[in-house]
């Protein structure tokens, strides 16, 4: 198992220059990964000072060396694929091939959609985000690309250059909500899943085993795939916290991630649970 930092892009997280200075604290304090949640308007209508993940994703790659980092999750819905394809490039170069995309439809849509008059409708934005999908993987090929889409149209024969560090593409981690099963018909395509459920409950490692048979049953080829989930963990006591990640790591979880956000506590609390570690299976 792996283990990462998943952190707020508002309130005391949204300086880039102290998001990058915990990333660099994470790395230095044994995390594999450092990703960040991507909202424009979020929770306090809007009265919270926020950052863009994207900007603040290359200062914390120009400020770390070996943790993996990206956004989780960035809805697709809401940007333009293109661009999208061109920004993660350009990140997976800059961080010599350490990006993870982190994508979902966006929750809640009042926030981020309706209110900037945004279509909020649940299956519109998820026809947008599979196509979107389809698009990142054609214009990272390299190769002469076309799109003919609902949403979406590409001229054929696009190229985009440079291709990806990361070979065949850049991973892509897909969120979803259990009892829903759409969100785990899309992940099983990719590269993982990030998963929750709907009723706020946390996952239960039944949760997981279940979760992962209904993957495998809907991919269509074996290859690696990654689960990934957590919630808070105690710094201080150890033991406890390795009985808390040991059961889920039994049950097919491959990176635990730690949530840092304002509901948990102050920037100065959360910056003393990055450079106490991550939890330990063993």
């Amino acid at each position: 198992m792996k283990y990462g930092i998943h952190i707020a892009n508002f309130g005391p997280f949204f300086d880039p220059h102290a998001l990058a200075g915990l990333a660099q604290l994470a790395e230095d304090s044994g995390w594999d990964g450092f990703f960040v949640w991507d909202h424009i308007s979020f929770w306090n209508e809007g009265k919270l000072p926020m950052n863009d993940p994207w900007i603040a994703l290359a200062a914390i790659a120009l400020k770390t060396k070996f943790i993996r980092l990206g956004p989780l999750v960035t809805a697709l819905a809401r940007r333009r694929p293109w661009k999208v394809a061109r920004e993660a490039v350009t990140l997976d170069h800059l961080s010599n091939g350490r990006l993870t995309l982190g994508v979902g439809l966006g929750h809640p849509p009042g926030d981020d959609f309706s209110r900037f008059g945004e279509n909020p409708d649940q299956k519109f934005r998820a026809q947008q985000l599979d196509e979107a999908l389809d698009i990142l993987a054609g214009l990272w090929s390299g190769e002469p690309f076309g799109y003919q889409g609902k949403h979406y149209q590409i001229q054929d024969g696009t190229v985009f250059l440079p291709k990806p560090v990361q070979a065949p593409r850049i991973p892509i981690w897909v969120a979803g909500y259990i009892p829903h099963t759409a969100p785990f018909r899309r992940a099983a395509r990719w590269d993982g899943v990030f998963p929750g459920r709907w009723d706020d409950a946390q996952m239960t490692p039944d949760d997981v085993k279940n979760l992962k048979t209904t993957i495998r049953s809907l991919q269509t080829e074996e290859k690696a795939f990654d689960i990934v989930m957590g919630f808070a963990t105690d710094g201080k006591d150890k033991s406890l916290s390795s009985s808390i990640v040991a059961p889920y790591a039994e049950a097919g979880v491959t990176w635990w991630i730690e949530p840092i956000d304002p509901w948990r506590g102050s920037f100065e609390e959360m910056q003393q649970r990055i450079s106490q570690g991550p939890p330990q299976t063993a």
